[in-house]
């Protein structure tokens, strides 16, 4: 396996090595520029651009004041992609976001005619603020435009621009007067990403910052072709078999009727994850491999997106609320119990540096 690793790795064009490079250099000069605004938070940065590389959609979660929107619409304004932001309220309604038909009358011929006036989702980048705030009937307006990226009005289908990806905040803590979204849209989420307190020297830097008079200028990064063409690259990446099994056998251990189910999912799990977890953690593994500087995938690439990726997807039961008992808690120890693969460690070991970091 790994030799067939090492000729998907020699056949690379020099047109896809150079995309390669730029791959990384974007990824850090994205990085660089949401730094200029936002402190810390490197590890929420590096989920959301792999869910955007990914062509996948975020769900930020965190208690107020932790910049989430603020980081949303300076990754939006890092890039040359049209952008709207949609606060979601509880009587918003499902033609405020997609859109609706209006009868539009012809002054000079007096004939009459309807006419889709589009809504804010027809944008590249869509920030779904406090999403959980409206009621489901709105929340699955979007259903249609995550999963299949296009909009059905009046029995006609209107296509949404490429690249699209939404980005969707919820706050946790206050859940009165909310409405939690349904498992079907959760799964159409390629990530669940948690914002956390940050530390005390962050804390300092934000309070220091944000009291003072500070302009801050953004540079345009990537276009939307260079997103477009950095999304094909990502699903190019080769990935070895033993790898992609390790990454079912981490979604299947979830799953009550499994015959090797751990004890610890059949207590505290009450529905496991379906298979488009187990896309999400190769497809997410992949960008994560070349954003750092890697064209080949390693088991340690799916660990490191099994929380973004698992979180949102393992339901768990009365036992585990009780306990406390979080899902990040049954995902490290999923982690902890599925063994690795030597074979991954020789193969990485023998498949070259598409470019040294």
């Amino acid at each position: 396996m790994s030799e067939a690793l090492m000729s998907d790795v020699a056949q690379m064009t020099p047109e896809e090595l150079a995309n390669v490079k730029k791959l990384q250099e974007a990824y850090a000069a994205l990085k660089g520029e949401l730094g200029k605004v936002i402190v810390g938070q490197s590890q929420v940065m590096e989920e959301l651009l792999i869910a955007m590389f990914c062509r996948g959609h975020c769900l930020l979660v965190g208690v107020p004041g932790l910049a989430k929107t603020l980081l949303i619409s300076t990754l939006a304004k890092t890039l040359s992609l049209s952008f709207n932001r949609i606060q979601f309220t509880p009587d918003l309604m499902p033609s405020d976001i997609t859109g609706t038909e209006v009868i539009e009358e012809d002054k000079v011929s007096g004939t009459r005619a309807l006419r889709f006036v589009r809504g804010p989702v027809f944008a590249n980048a869509i920030l779904a603020d406090e999403i959980n705030r409206t009621p489901p009937k709105t929340q699955a307006a979007l259903l249609e435009a995550m999963q299949e990226h296009q909009v059905t009005a009046g029995g006609m289908q209107h296509r949404l621009a490429e690249p699209f990806f939404v980005m969707a905040t919820q706050n946790p803590i206050e859940q009165e007067g909310t409405y939690p979204l349904p498992e079907a849209q959760l799964d159409r989420f390629m990530f669940n990403v948690l914002v956390s307190y940050p530390s005390e020297l962050e804390e300092f830097d934000i309070v220091r910052l944000t009291t003072q008079p500070r302009q801050v200028e953004l540079k345009h990064v990537l276009s939307a072709e260079d997103v477009l063409t950095l999304q094909d690259l990502v699903r190019k990446v080769p990935v070895a078999d033993h790898v992609v099994k390790y990454a079912i056998r981490l979604v299947r251990q979830t799953r009550l009727n499994q015959p090797d189910t751990p004890k610890f999912v059949k207590d505290y799990v009450s529905w496991g994850a379906g298979p488009r977890a187990s896309q999400t953690l190769v497809l997410a593994g992949k960008a994560r491999a070349l954003l750092l500087g890697r064209y080949h995938v390693s088991t340690e690439d799916i660990r490191s997106v099994a929380y973004p990726a698992l979180r949102h997807r393992v339901l768990t039961n009365f036992n585990a609320e009780a306990e406390g008992v979080r899902p990040d808690d049954i995902i490290r120890m999923l982690i902890e119990h599925t063994p690795r693969n030597a074979e991954d460690e020789k193969t990485a070991a023998q498949l070259p540096k598409v470019f040294a970091k």
